[in-house]
């Protein structure tokens, strides 16, 4: 069994966004990039899967659409666990675009068990994980809290309204992981990081592919007003302000 892990390279979650050349462009002065915080519970979960002999997973392999500003954060997932990787050389411009080059390349490199972050972080689409499953003709399951292999299918709970839901899925299948999947992200050791240096990194070209959306401009959210103080004994004037100002009785 062959597992992928499809990853985006994204900025640190701390990182205060900031845009350049009218508005029309992020600023990546100065940015720390990461692995995609779903992106990088789904591929602990994949490690803790193959770390089990019983699964006998004999590869598990990162992908992203991405130039070569993408790479050291691909070295961050080879240095984690994953055994190899593989760089689509192409600036990722919408969610139709990376996950039809990731079907493309899927067609002539066939995985078993895909898992996709639910969303990244920073533009939270949450759509490529079921475009990607639509390319290739294969099931989904999103919402994805944990994911066992019995007997060569994939045991997967899915969050819904007021519970959880057990699927059982044949393979191939694309598995949309959040939260849950498993308890912490994995740290890479040292040994770990010196290996991902010889870890091989496989470059791709891509394929044509028409983006079908694109970003006219960004724009900052307003900032919040001032902290009002009430005396305590000035309940009027707090139901007054809840009503009429911040509009939420």
């Amino acid at each position: 069994m062959k597992i992928l892990i499809c990853l985006s390279n994204v900025p640190d979650t701390t990182t205060k966004a900031k845009f350049v050349n009218d508005n029309t462009a992020f600023d990546t002065t100065g940015v720390q990039w990461i692995i995609n915080p779903w992106d990088e519970l789904a591929l602990t979960r994949a490690i803790e899967l193959k770390s089990d002999a019983a699964n006998s997973i004999e590869n598990i392999t990162v992908i992203t659409v991405g130039e070569k500003d993408a790479e050291p954060t691909m070295r961050k997932a080879l240095a984690i666990g994953a055994d190899d990787a593989v760089r689509i050389d192409a600036e990722p411009t919408d969610a139709y675009f990376v996950a039809a080059q990731i079907a493309e390349y899927l067609k002539s490199n066939p995985f078993d068990l895909i898992f996709n972050g639910i969303e990244s972080a920073d533009y939270n689409g949450s759509a490529v994980g079921g475009m990607l499953a639509e390319f290739l003709n294969i099931p989904s399951v999103s919402a994805v809290s944990a994911v066992n292999i019995e007997n060569g299918q994939v045991k997967i709970k899915r969050d819904i309204d007021g519970g959880t839901e057990e699927v059982t899925s044949e393979l191939p299948v694309v598995a949309i992981a959040q939260k849950g999947i498993t308890k912490e992200p994995m740290i890479a050791a040292m040994r770990g990081i010196m290996m991902a240096r010889k870890k091989p990194l496989n470059v791709v070209a891509p394929v044509e592919v028409e983006a079908l959306t694109e970003i006219v401009n960004f724009e900052l959210p307003q900032p919040k007003p001032p902290c009002k103080m009430i005396e305590p004994d000035n309940v009027k004037e707090l139901v007054n302000l809840l009503q009429n100002e911040a509009k939420v009785i």
